[in-house]
C-alpha cells in the first residue's frame, strides 16, 4: 500500500493533521515529504513568520512606526466600537471587549482589573496581539504603522509612555510596563529558545 493510500485511509481528521504538520514543518523537511508523498509545498520565511509571537526582546518586529496622535485616529476608526472611546471597555453582549487601561495595583485585590497597563509585562506582547488578532471584525488588517500607532496610543493613555513618543521596533522593547516584575519566572529550560 502506498503512502498516499495510507493517508486516504486515515480519514479526514488524520489527513487534516498531516496537512497542518506540513504547514509548520521547515522547508528542508517539507521538500523530502513533498517528494515522498507528492503533497504540500515548502513554507516560505514570510509565511512562517505569521505564526510566531514577538518575544520581549522585540525580535521579529517589523519596520514602521507610530505615534499616540496617529493611534488615536486609528483607535476611533477600528477599536472604539468594542473597547470604548476612552479605552474603558464595552461589556455589551455580542460586541463587548475588555478595558485596556487602568487597574494598576488591583491584581492582588478582591476585584482585579486586568488591562494592558495593570497586567501585561511586555509592550511587545501588545503589538503582537493587535497585529494578529485585531480588530475583531478583520484580524490582521491593520498595517504595521497603524499597529505601532495604536500601541503608542494605548500606552500613552495608560501613562506608560509620554504622549509625544514614537514607537517602533527599537523603542517598543525598551518600554517598561508597570507590571513587568509581577510575574514569577518560568524555569523550564526550553523557554530559552524563545528569548
Amino acid at each position: 500500500m502506498s503512502m498516499r493510500e495510507r493517508v486516504r485511509g486515515l480519514g479526514p481528521t488524520a489527513a487534516a493533521l498531516l496537512g497542518l504538520a506540513q504547514l509548520v514543518t521547515p522547508a528542508a523537511s517539507q521538500t523530502a515529504a513533498e517528494t515522498r508523498l507528492g503533497v504540500g509545498k515548502p513554507v516560505t520565511e514570510v509565511e512562517l513568520g505569521a505564526y510566531f509571537s514577538i518575544p520581549p526582546s522585540g525580535k521579529g518586529l517589523p519596520a514602521g512606526h507610530g505615534s499616540a496622535k496617529e493611534g488615536a485616529v486609528v483607535f476611533q476608526e477600528h477599536c472604539a466600537a468594542c473597547h470604548g472611546e476612552k479605552l474603558q471597555g464595552n461589556m455589551a453582549p455580542g460586541i463587548g471587549a475588555d478595558r485596556l487601561i487602568g487597574g494598576r495595583g488591583s491584581l492582588a485585590s478582591e476585584t482585579p482589573i486586568k488591562t494592558t497597563e495593570s497586567y501585561w509585562p511586555y509592550a511587545t506582547t501588545l503589538f503582537d496581539y493587535i497585529k494578529r488578532a485585531m480588530p475583531f471584525s478583520s484580524p490582521g488588517s491593520l498595517t504595521d504603522d497603524q499597529v505601532y500607532a495604536v500601541v503608542a496610543y494605548i500606552l500613552s493613555e495608560g501613562h506608560v509612555i509620554k504622549t509625544d513618543e514614537t514607537i517602533d521596533a527599537t523603542t517598543l522593547p525598551k518600554v517598561r510596563m508597570p507590571n513587568r516584575d509581577g510575574f514569577i519566572p518560568d524555569a523550564r529550560p526550553e523557554l530559552s529558545l524563545y528569548r
